[in-house]
């Protein structure tokens, strides 16, 4: 594919980025034939089907399945039993996931009528993606020496790059993704972050959401002017169309700056003002969860749970790239619980010199997101913090840049 200008080897399904939505209606058994053109090994991953007695259809590589080999084929066969809403599938071997994915969408079994919120007038799937002037299948190779120098050259949205992007000297543009919308009437955006590693603050000019799901998990709506999305979420919000009409309203995406087009005419343009709440209150909310007040950053302890050496020629601009210390393994780690247990994670997210906000998935089932927070989780202090009357319910969780989130799930899909 070519876009800013240059030519770019890129694996994607059907000729498709994003790839083609799959949409289905609640208790549909689906299948999916998959075969494999790219010259790398594939799987592909139901991004929040529970799978329920049946991960051998999860689409993860040498543990729920052998990669599809090139050349090959492998059909999934799965059940969307008791679930609706917004999901989304992709690769799941190496970094190809920046772009072989596409929209699951999940129906109600009695129509749009049976929505908890106002029946939409449209509605709209946007995926959020990234542009890589690289070939992904290669990206991870950095890892095996602990580095990683790569970054998306733009955002994307519906697979456009947005018409800012000028790239050579001629004033080179790209026509960007456009939603035409009614004045008056309601939308319902289906937002899914499939990018690899940027996160997405979006904002309409002049307009407000009301968010009604996230992950396929209906959510106690409320409005909001900005929508903060990290890779592997989706969510789902309102939109009406009650700006004045015959003009545009950019959208600006808080990630890589990149314009992302929405617009009823294009006589004129608004460009929507910076977001009023910091990034960090933008994370809280997306997870309905105001549990931010308090001591936001809390003191190391005075010595290291353990020393070593941190001698790493990763940061060496010259020579061979190398990291004698390996602090993770690429393998898997199994755990074992009995059907039924209730199960608590904390996911603590620190590093020696910065760490970035990490989202965690969790195959086969949805999580109760307790509490979020930044610094070392101190369960004698934070515990008291946690939502246990109505946490929200997610498949994939964010854990802030330094900082900890705490989940709960029942133990109850054995695979």
């Amino acid at each position: 594919m070519t876009h800013l200008c240059e030519e770019t080897p890129v694996t994607v399904v059907n000729g498709q980025l994003p790839g083609p939505a799959i949409e289905v209606t609640e208790g549909d058994s689906v299948a999916v034939h998959v075969i494999n053109k790219s010259p790398y090994n594939m799987t592909i991953h139901w991004h929040g089907v529970k799978q329920r007695m049946n991960c051998w259809a999860d689409g993860v590589p040498m543990v729920t399945q052998c990669p599809i080999r090139p050349n090959h084929s492998f059909t999934y066969r799965f059940s969307v039993a008791g679930q609706e809403g917004t999901l989304w599938w992709h690769a799941h071997v190496s970094c190809l996931r920046g772009s072989v994915h596409g929209a699951l969408i999940i129906r109600p079994r009695h129509g749009a009528s049976s929505y908890p919120f106002p029946k939409p007038h449209k509605e709209v799937p946007l995926v959020i993606g990234e542009w890589w002037q690289t070939d992904l299948g290669q990206i991870d190779k950095s890892l095996a020496v602990g580095f990683f120098g790569f970054n998306p050259s733009s955002a994307t949205l519906n697979g456009k790059l947005g018409d800012l992007n000028n790239c050579s000297s001629g004033g080179v543009t790209e026509e960007g993704y456009v939603l035409e919308v009614e004045a008056g009437k309601t939308y319902l955006l289906r937002l899914i972050n499939a990018a690899l590693i940027s996160e997405y603050y979006l904002k309409i000019a002049g307009h407000r959401f009301t968010v009604v799901a996230a992950d396929a998990n209906y959510v106690k709506p409320y409005a909001t002017d900005v929508i903060a999305i990290a890779p592997g979420e989706t969510v789902d919000a309102l939109l009406v169309a009650d700006a004045a009409p015959g003009r545009s309203y950019y959208v600006r995406g808080g990630s890589l700056e990149s314009i992302i087009v929405a617009t009823m005419n294009n006589a004129s343009f608004q460009l929507p003002a910076a977001a009023a709440k910091t990034i960090l209150e933008a994370h809280y909310d997306h997870t309905h969860n105001h549990t931010a007040a308090g001591e936001l950053y809390t003191p190391l302890p005075e010595r290291p749970p353990w020393p070593f050496n941190f001698t790493d020629r990763a940061f060496i601009p010259i020579g061979p790239v190398e990291a004698p210390l390996e602090p993770t393994r690429k393998a898997t780690t199994g755990r074992r619980f009995r059907y039924g247990d209730a199960v608590e994670v904390v996911f603590q997210n620190t590093a020696v010199m910065q760490s970035d906000y990490n989202p965690m998935h969790l195959h086969g089932h949805d999580m109760f997101v307790l509490a979020q927070g930044r610094g070392n989780f101190d369960a004698a202090r934070d515990a008291a913090r946690f939502n246990l009357v109505d946490p929200p319910v997610r498949n994939t969780v964010l854990v802030p840049s330094l900082g900890w989130a705490v989940v709960r799930f029942v133990a109850d899909n054995p695979g």
